[in-house]
């Protein structure tokens, strides 16, 4: 078994590395502080070929896989989570248009995307629906050659920003199965009954917009349909092993970031007449964090390769994705802890650090639905 990169995976590390420590921290505190971001950096990313990396080299991309997508997010998240999420998440979806679209969907809407020209986002989450899509409201009925779309989304990553959206719509609501009741369907934010405001007072990655939006009679064409009708519910699981496996590369970048933190600062730091590093205690906190990024790490790297090669395992992506955040959270809270109440200050790195790494226990599937997964896999009577 070969644990050993590339020299393509290893040079994508270390451009994403050397991008994200020049253009990230002299802005991070800014944006954080003032919930805003400033797009000439995802420019700058786009040009360097870090947007879309995975989308097809027909449709403007570099035609690599899930892992190398992980590799950027991972060293974008060990600089700056709310930055790293500004960027990456501009083609949030892309996935479901590579692989349930159209030929025209793919030369319409990729492209923009990775050019730094075009911004978009997935509207999946409602304020009743949230870990049960199934319960998702919003309908698109057809009215000749149109869809006719009503509801309201709620957390929807760009839902402000976007150019154009990929809805979870209930199209066939009389269907007695409920997982057949779902479809996708692209919405370009200019059309008329379309609306959106962003959401203000995050915990976290504050540099990345969140919005509510909403949906009055907005009509787009039976063409912006992606996939098949009442398939929306199994392209969402597809979708999700994928955005599953870029969440814990968030959480194994925020981990490492947490752990620098706390390297610098208990070396530094001086108590009792010597560098709290030489605690046992301490010693013993860094180590326990180094193995718990390490063991995430192996997790995501071997289900995200897998996913590369054709063998896509929700099981082992779920144990990655609850585990990773579970790290995630816990490297964040020593970090802090060893950080005393200087880490409670707003000037220190880490407490923005504690405040981002939340997250990735919650979207794309809590923690608690992933171990429901895993769980299912191994008691599939209960």
């Amino acid at each position: 078994m070969d644990f050993t990169l590339t020299k393509e995976q290893q040079d994508i590390i270390n451009a994403a590395k050397e991008f994200a420590r020049k253009e990230f921290p002299d802005r991070a505190q800014e944006f954080d502080r003032d919930e805003t971001f400033d797009f000439e950096i995802w420019k700058k990313a786009c040009n360097l070929g870090f947007v879309g990396l995975n989308i097809k080299e027909e449709y403007g991309g570099q035609g690599l896989g899930i892992f190398e997508h992980c590799l950027v997010t991972e060293e974008f998240w060990a600089v700056d989570a709310g930055i790293g999420t500004a960027i990456i998440s501009t083609a949030f979806g892309s996935e479901l248009l590579s692989l349930y679209g159209t030929e025209e969907h793919k030369r319409k809407y990729l492209p923009p995307l990775v050019s730094g020209k075009s911004i978009m986002g997935t509207a999946i989450t409602e304020p009743d629906a949230g870990s049960d899509v199934t319960q998702a409201v919003t309908t698109a009925v057809r009215d000749k050659d149109e869809y006719v779309i009503n509801g309201s989304k709620i957390f929807i990553t760009n839902g402000d920003k976007a150019d154009f959206l990929v809805v979870f719509c209930r199209t066939e609501p009389d269907n007695p199965n409920k997982y057949n009741r779902y479809s996708f369907i692209i919405v370009e934010t200019n059309r008329k009954g379309f609306e959106a405001n962003k959401l203000r007072g995050k915990l976290g990655i504050r540099a990345s917009d969140t919005a509510e939006v909403s949906f009055s009679d907005v009509r787009v064409p039976i063409s912006n349909l992606i996939g098949k009708e009442g398939e929306g519910f199994k392209e969402l699981m597809m979708f999700f092993d994928l955005t599953r496996l870029i969440v814990c590369a968030e959480a194994v970048g925020i981990a490492r970031a947490a752990l620098e933190e706390a390297i610098n600062y208990t070396k530094k730091r001086c108590q009792f007449g010597q560098p709290i590093a030489s605690f046992q205690v301490t010693q013993f906190k860094i180590a326990e964090m180094a193995t718990l990024i390490q063991a995430a790490k192996n997790l995501y790297y071997e289900a995200a390769w897998k996913v590369d090669h054709g063998m896509v395992d929700p099981k082992l992506i779920a144990m990655a994705k609850w585990f990773s955040g579970e790290a995630a959270v816990r490297c964040a809270d020593e970090a802090l802890q060893m950080h005393g109440g200087y880490g409670y200050l707003d000037e220190y790195k880490v407490q923005r650090i504690y405040r981002d790494a939340k997250v990735v226990e919650i979207y794309e599937g809590t923690k608690e639905v992933e171990k429901i997964i895993v769980a299912r896999a191994y008691l599939p009577k209960y």
